[in-house]
């Protein structure tokens, strides 16, 4: 006799795979810029060799005469969405700029777009160090230029 707890049990069963994918999905994009993700985890393994082949070659490299880090920077145009996922604000559609046309992608539509909002980009800048080996020592992620905030900008 069934009592309708095999049905049950399969329901449950399928909606905690569900629950499941769910929050894997979300969580998996939930981690910050991939360039963060993939730098933290290449912290003394990457070389110079897989960097290039990731992020392209470097926007500038300096290398020591006389021995020691070499030190590469790469500038990078990031929205808020791809900086701060866990930011409420960026959770829905955020913040949207009117410009006129214009082919920058710094929070400009360009010209014959449909859209003429779109979410502003700012600059980042990625500095990377790495040893004498060509391994990568350290790296950090930092404004190319600090923003105004809302009150600094309204009081000029």
């Amino acid at each position: 006799m069934k009592d309708g707890t095999s049905g049950r049990r399969h329901l449950r069963g399928w909606q905690c795979g569900l629950l499941f994918v769910l929050c894997a999905l979300f969580l998996g994009g939930c981690g910050g810029p991939w360039r963060d993700q993939y730098l933290k985890g290449g912290v003394r393994k990457l070389t110079q060799d897989d960097v290039v082949e990731k992020f392209g070659p470097p926007h500038t490299a300096k290398t020591p005469v006389l021995g020691g880090d070499t030190v590469w920077t790469y500038r990078v145009p990031m929205g808020d969405r791809e900086v701060h996922p866990w930011d409420p604000s960026t959770l829905t559609a955020g913040r949207k700029t009117k410009a006129p046309p214009s082919p920058s992608p710094f929070g400009k539509s360009l010209a014959g777009s449909e859209e003429p909002y779109r979410e502003p980009l700012y600059c980042y800048r990625y500095t990377l160090a790495f040893d004498e080996q060509k391994i990568l020592k350290e790296w950090k992620r930092e404004e190319c230029v600090p923003r105004q905030t809302e009150d600094e900008g309204a009081s000029q």
